[in-house]
């Protein structure tokens, strides 16, 4: 049943001009610092030559390629989940959605996987962009597969965060706003807490950039697991409230 109701949202979110337009404006924004990065690549190049230990495309083009990616999936992600939940409380339709033979887990792990795949398929067109350097010289196969991990375990946050302030509100842009509040201030935490180790552990950017350099660990992941699974977990605690009587 996870698999039908996370099938029939992302038919509902590719019928919505409001994914073509995310879609097409990522893929515009996308090439456009792309081709920026590997222009200011190639006037650079020759003086890097002289370096003993010069760094390469991966660093100087794709990991910047993978930072702006995650900046934009912080703000677009909140828009995309507004409506998972909010729309279903507007249009009064979500008790008869809480009413179905369904576990609310179910409800939600359905809607959080419709999105998740939908931000991996962003992350797939910026992958995309990394991948044909291949065509113009060798490429840290594992600086990019990590930066690759990292984006999609964002994704997965950014997907449940927005779930959780859907499931707040009858309203989507309220909801929308609140996400990309909070995931902003997330991601800011590691900047306003330098002096502070155990606020700028809970920070986004501090997790991300570990994988932007390569250097993603089991810290991490248990960071951007944990981080999923208790915004989840508070939405399914949120319905719950919804579905007693």
């Amino acid at each position: 049943m996870i698999a039908t109701i996370a099938a029939k949202e992302l038919r509902i979110l590719f019928s919505s001009p409001l994914a073509w337009t995310v879609l097409g404006a990522l893929q515009l924004v996308l090439a456009w610092l792309f081709l920026n990065q590997v222009d200011a690549f190639l006037s650079v190049q020759g003086q890097l030559l002289q370096l003993a230990n010069p760094p390469g495309v991966t660093e100087m083009v794709v990991a910047p390629l993978f930072g702006a990616t995650a900046m934009i999936l912080l703000v677009i992600t909140p828009v995309l989940a507004m409506r998972l939940i909010a729309e279903e409380r507007r249009n009064h339709t979500l008790p008869l959605l809480l009413s179905a033979p369904l576990s609310l887990g179910t409800i939600v792990m359905g809607k959080f996987l419709a999105l998740w795949a939908f931000l991996c398929l962003l992350v797939a067109l910026a992958a995309a962009m990394a991948l044909a350097l291949f065509s113009g010289g060798p490429l840290d196969a594992g600086l990019l597969s990590v930066g690759l991990i990292g984006l999609v375990l964002l994704a997965a946050c950014l997907a449940a965060l927005g779930l959780y302030f859907s499931s707040l509100t009858a309203h989507p842009a309220m909801a929308a706003i609140s996400g990309i509040a909070v995931a902003l201030g997330l991601w800011l935490l590691d900047i306003a807490t330098q002096e502070i180790a155990p606020l700028r552990a809970l920070s986004l950017l501090q997790h991300f950039g570990q994988a932007n350099r390569g250097l993603l660990d089991t810290a991490d992941v248990a960071y951007f697991l944990l981080f999923a699974a208790t915004f989840l977990v508070l939405t399914v605690l949120r319905l719950d409230r919804d579905r007693l009587p």
